[in-house]
Parts: structure tokens; C-alpha cells; sequence
């Protein structure tokens, strides 16, 4: 162990400190960085340098994550301008004839929206749209926010399958192929999602049957007070995110009577993909990359048939929002990312050059001596470390924590690294993405549907901690 080694285990409890405290990690991680760098190199420069490249690195890795992420919510834009994603759901209001029938549509859509584009846009396509045909039903309005964030911070965000940008960067991190996270993060957080939807549902039932009774589903909240807006946009961890959320309201929207052509051109796309991943086996950075070419298809047709010959320069407009919109949510993660990569032997060489080991790596190889990598305690320790990164309200900046320490105490065993890494990205991902934490994109729910987001985080509580306790012990047992 040299000094440089007990810098960083020095730099990781203060990071994980840091997000107990709900404060964010960028600062720490810095700092951490360039004293690694200046101890390990001998020289002030070399510490300045290692700063610099440790975030080239992470960026590098990242990018393509970026990119994904802005290419979906581009083209949600793109469509949205017709009101083509209002047409989207509008359907699966005709299937809301009862409580339990309105939750699952709620859950079901929620999903499928988030899986494609993210619970970003979800939140208030769903939440204004549906939950107040769901309340009319006799839903209560805190059982369909529940729904949404179940659904969508939760199941659908805690696997990310579709755009990968979670099993990018724990896999990135752990250095296992990306498909076997996405394999063992999916079904991880499908048991944890339809054990917490089911309990959730059980544990406020006789709350539904006394809101069926009473006149309150009559009084439906269509939209967000303009105070409740304010109130969002002012959230200090997810002020980005939402403040996307509530143009829908306020826009213009031109040429509705291409809606209909746009929202069939965006279904035959995604089925497309979709067969096509199952028929050609198309798997990790593929996937992306096909969803992402499809997306940027449709966001050149929709720019041409809605502006003609002006969507030559809209184009560039959408594809801006929706950078913007990746870089704010995700580009934090950069230097948090750099600090975690010193750990990792794949890509410390390009921080500090050639021949420098992977400290977190060798940490975990003195951890995994004491802690068997495959057994309950592992598990449930990546698990709870997963859960305190997400405290500080993101979910996402924890991964290359639990990704490296993940293939750290594997000690080459891919299966291991990746069962591991995924319990740790449920744990973040869960907790912070989020729906038990009250200062995430939770606020967000809460405010478009019309609840008290610490009541909401309070319900959330037991049917999540039950959901990914059952998730780590089936990952522990089958999935090793």
C-alpha cells in the first residue's frame, strides 16, 4: 500500500461522507484526483494534469451514453411540437375503468416510456395526461404517484435495457462486457419492481376503497399550480430535469394534423428496433447505437415534414435541447467518473500513464481476502454502498464507485463483477434515481400529480427495501 493508495481510500470515504451529508461529490472528487496525481507523479504539475485527463478519460467513456440520451429526448421534442405525444397515450385513457386497472396502466406506460425516453419525459406526459383519467377512477393521487415513480425512477431506470446508459457505466467501471450488466441489472429490477409495485399496492388498498367511496376523485387536478412550477424549478439537484417538464403546458403547438403520421413513424421505428435486436441478437453498444441512429431518423422527418425547408436550422435546435439536456443531468458525472477510473487498471494508464495501478482494484483484492465475493455479505454490501451513493439525489454518480469495487473483489471472475455491480446499480439507482429520497427527480412526481413529496418517499420505503432485498438475494444465489 503506498501513499497514494491511502489517498484514495481517504478520498472514497470522504465521497461517500459527502453523500450521506446530501451534498454533491464533484468538489471532493477533484481534489482527490489532483493530490493522487501530485503524490504518485512527484510533482505539482503531474497532479494538475492527471485532473485534466482523468475527466478526458471519463468523457471519453461517457459519451456515448451522452449522446444516446440527448438523441431520445431530441426526438420527443421534435414530436411534441404536433402534440404527437399527447396523441401517444391518449388511447390508454379509454382502458381506465377501475383503480387496480388505472394503476396498471399507470405502470405499464410509465415503463415503456421511460424505457425509450427516459422518466424525465414520463413524468409530466403521464402525470398530466393520465393520472387525473386514473383519479377520476377512483385512484388515489398518491397511489398513481407511486405508480410513476415505481415505474419509472424505479424499474424501468434501475435497469436502463433500452439505452444502457446505467449498465454503461457501471460495466465501464467493473470492465465487463456491457450486456452483462443489462442482463442482471434487468432482472434485478424487475423483482424489485413488481415486488414493491404488488406491496405497494397491498399496503394502500383500504385507501383506495375509502377514495372510491368518498367525493375527492370527483375534484381531479389536471396540471401543477404555477407556485408548484416555480417550487420545481427551484429544486437544487434536479432543477435541470424538470425544469423540461412543464413546456408541454405552456407551448404552442403547430401542424396537429401530422401527430397522427409522427406518432406511427415513432412506433414503427421502435418496433423495428426492437425485432431487430431480437432477430439479429444485436446487444450493448450496438443497441445503442441502432436506437440512436433510428432517433436521429426520425428527428430529421419530423424537422422536415412540421418547418419544410426551415428544418434545416430546427434540427440543430433539437438536437442542442437535447445535449443540453444530457450534459445537465449527466455531465457532473465527469469528474466523479475520472476520480473512481484511478481505481480501475483499464484506464488509470491514461491518467497517469503507463504502469499505474488501479487502486480501488487493489484495494477490493485485500477487501475480497477478507470478504467472500460471492456470498450474502457481499451482496448486501454492495447493495447498502449502491444505496448511500444514491443520497445525493442522483443514482447515477455512485456507479463507477460500485462498478469498480465490483471488479475489484470479483478477482477476474466476469459473472461475479457483473451480479455484483448490478446489485450495487439497483441499490444507487433505486435509492437516489429516485424513489426514496425526497430531494431527487421524486419532487418532480410529487409536483405534477399534487402529493407531499415526503409522504410519497415515505410509502415508497418498505415496498422498495423489500423489492431490492429480494433482488440481492436471488442475484447472490442464481446469478454468481
Amino acid at each position: 500500500m503506498t501513499t497514494a493508495h491511502w489517498l484514495y481510500i481517504i478520498g472514497v470515504i470522504i465521497v461517500v461522507l459527502t453523500m450521506v451529508l446530501r451534498r454533491n461529490v464533484v468538489i471532493p472528487c477533484i481534489v482527490f484526483t489532483f493530490l493522487i496525481g501530485w503524490v504518485y507523479k512527484a510533482s505539482l504539475i503531474g497532479g494538475v494534469t492527471a485532473l485534466f485527463n482523468a475527466s478526458i478519460v471519463a468523457a471519453k467513456e461517457l459519451f456515448s451514453i451522452f449522446f444516446i440520451i440527448a438523441v431520445m429526448v431530441a426526438m420527443l421534442k421534435s414530436i411534441s411540437i404536433t402534440g404527437a405525444d399527447q396523441l401517444l397515450v391518449k388511447p390508454l385513457k379509454n382502458l381506465m375503468v377501475s383503480p387496480f386497472i388505472s394503476y396498471i396502466v399507470l405502470i405499464l406506460s410509465t415503463i415503456l416510456i421511460s424505457l425509450f425516453f427516459w422518466p424525465t419525459p414520463a413524468v409530466p406526459l403521464i402525470g398530466a395526461l393520465l393520472v387525473p383519467a386514473a383519479i377520476k377512477t377512483g385512484l388515489p393521487p398518491m397511489l398513481g404517484a407511486m405508480a410513476i415513480a415505481l415505474a419509472g425512477q424505479g424499474l424501468a431506470l434501475g435497469g436502463d435495457v433500452i439505452i444502457q446508459g446505467a449498465p454503461g457505466l457501471t460495466a465501464g467501471a467493473a470492465n465487463v462486457p456491457v450486456e452483462m450488466i443489462t442482463f442482471r441489472g434487468g432482472v434485478l429490477t424487475a423483482i424489485t419492481g413488481i415486488i414493491a409495485i404488488i406491496l405497494a399496492w397491498i399496503m394502500n388498498s383500504r385507501e383506495v376503497a375509502e377514495f372510491v367511496r368518498s367525493d375527492k376523485k370527483d375534484a381531479v387536478k389536471t396540471s401543477p399550480s404555477k407556485e408548484e412550477k416555480a417550487k420545481l424549478k427551484k429544486c437544487p439537484e434536479c432543477g435541470a430535469a424538470v425544469a423540461s417538464t412543464d413546456e408541454g403546458e405552456d407551448k404552442k403547438l403547430i401542424k396537429r394534423e401530422l401527430a397522427p403520421f409522427l406518432v406511427g413513424i415513432l412506433l414503427i421505428g421502435v418496433l423495428a428496433v426492437i425485432i431487430a435486436m431480437f432477430v439479429f441478437d444485436i446487444k450493448g453498444g450496438d443497441a445503442s447505437a441502432l436506437l440512436g441512429g433510428v432517433a436521429m431518423l426520425i428527428i430529421t422527418i419530423a424537422s422536415i415534414t412540421v418547418f419544410g425547408s426551415k428544418g434545416l436550422d430546427e434540427i440543430a435546435e433539437f438536437i442542442a435541447e437535447g445535449l443540453v439536456f444530457a450534459f445537465k443531468v449527466m455531465g457532473p458525472i465527469i469528474p466523479i467518473a475520472g476520480f473512481f477510473f484511478l481505481g480501475n487498471p483499464e484506464s488509470v494508464s491514461g491518467i497517469l500513464g503507463e504502469g499505474a495501478p488501479g487502486f480501488l482494484f487493489d484495494i477490493g483484492q485485500m477487501i475480497a481476502e477478507v470478504i467472500p465475493p460471492t456470498g450474502i455479505l457481499a451482496g448486501f454490501g454492495l447493495l447498502v454502498l449502491g444505496a448511500i451513493t444514491g443520497l445525493d439525489g442522483s443514482g447515477f454518480s455512485g456507479l463507477p464507485l460500485v462498478g469498480t469495487l465490483a471488479g475489484a473483489m470479483a478477482g477476474g471472475n466476469d459473472a461475479v463483477a457483473a451480479t455484483l455491480g448490478s446489485i450495487g446499480q439497483i441499490g444507487a439507482i433505486w435509492t437516489g434515481g429516485g424513489t426514496l429520497v425526497a430531494w431527487c427527480s421524486l419532487v418532480a412526481v410529487a409536483g405534477i400529480v399534487g402529493v407531499p413529496v415526503l409522504e410519497l418517499t415515505r410509502r415508497n420505503f418498505i415496498p422498495v427495501i423489500t423489492g431490492m432485498v429480494v433482488s440481492t438475494i436471488f442475484g447472490v444465489l442464481f446469478l454468481m
